[in-house]
């Protein structure tokens, strides 16, 4: 019962991630490569708070969200200057120098040796120690990032961002600001991942830089493109198959000496055959 819910921890996490990346990719159809550097951000916020002046979990969350905009408003009008394959590859650079500096200033982050015994939260007295209460705060966080994202795109705000998505040129025709457009929404995107790193770090209760690697962002992208572009229901069906999808695996007899790159080659071969079969992903609106 302790792996499922686990899993389902997990599966929460990710769908707010996923959430979050698609209203940029999906809803805006800006090709952003970064969200692990935002994920960390706000893992590691909260992991210094807690651990080095033991503040409360959900004023850490608050100061990582504000940490996070910040810096997410700096990236995001750099970027802001790019398009298409540019701004993909400057969001790459970005989510390669978050790394470096978590990886390098050992005097904050305590560079590879990670931040150990980081404390679940706690409200009014009563600890998330078990995986079951965590759960259920979980589920709470990811409830609430669906209903804002919903708000976002149902809004007359989402129709602008579709607009811009379709052709950004037109929308600026037509007197839209297309740049503060993009910028509030990477802002808010950024927002919602610094949860969910903040989220992971209290439930695991170790973070290092590893986590927050290139492959990550590229993982976080992944679910969105199995799940559905411009899909909330997607974000969130793309977590549950990329999350439970290699557990599955754990149980189809394969040879032990070779079961491990048996599982990663059905895995890939799954993603590879649904990419070439339905691009726009299982319920998807938009093909990149």
């Amino acid at each position: 019962m302790e792996y499922l819910i686990h899993l389902a921890i997990l599966v929460g996490i990710y769908a707010m991630l996923g959430i979050s990346l698609n209203l940029v990719v999906g809803f805006t159809g800006l090709l952003s490569i970064t969200q692990a550097a935002f994920y960390g951000i706000g893992g590691y916020a909260t992991a210094i708070l807690l651990t080095g002046l033991g503040m409360n979990f959900f004023l850490s969350v608050i100061a990582g969200i504000v940490i996070t905009v910040i810096l997410s408003l700096i990236i995001g009008f750099v970027l802001s200057r790019f398009r298409g394959d540019f701004f993909a590859l400057g969001s790459f650079g970005f989510n390669i120098i978050i790394y470096s500096v978590l990886l390098n200033w050992q005097s904050l982050t305590r560079g590879p040796l990670g931040i150990p015994g980081i404390p679940r939260p706690s409200l009014f007295g009563y600890v998330f120690s078990e995986n079951l209460s965590f759960l259920v705060l979980v589920i709470v966080f990811a409830a609430l990032t669906y209903l804002l994202a919903h708000f976002v795109t149902r809004s007359s705000f989402g129709r602008v961002l579709k607009a811009i998505r379709e052709d950004e040129e037109a929308a600026a025709v037509f007197g839209y600001n297309t740049l503060v457009y993009k910028l509030t929404i990477f802002v808010i995107s950024a927002a919602i991942a610094s949860v969910a790193g903040s989220l992971f770090a209290s439930y695991i209760t170790f973070i290092d830089p590893s986590t927050f690697v290139l492959n990550e962002s590229i993982f976080i992208l992944s679910i969105i493109i199995l799940g559905g572009l411009s899909s909330l229901r997607g974000s969130v069906l793309g977590a549950i198959i990329l999350i439970l999808l290699p557990e599955i695996l754990r149980f189809v007899g394969f040879p032990s000496d070779i079961a491990a790159q048996m599982r990663q080659f059905v895995y890939g071969l799954l993603l590879v055959i649904l990419m070439m079969y339905r691009p726009q992903g299982l319920v998807g609106e938009y093909k990149l």
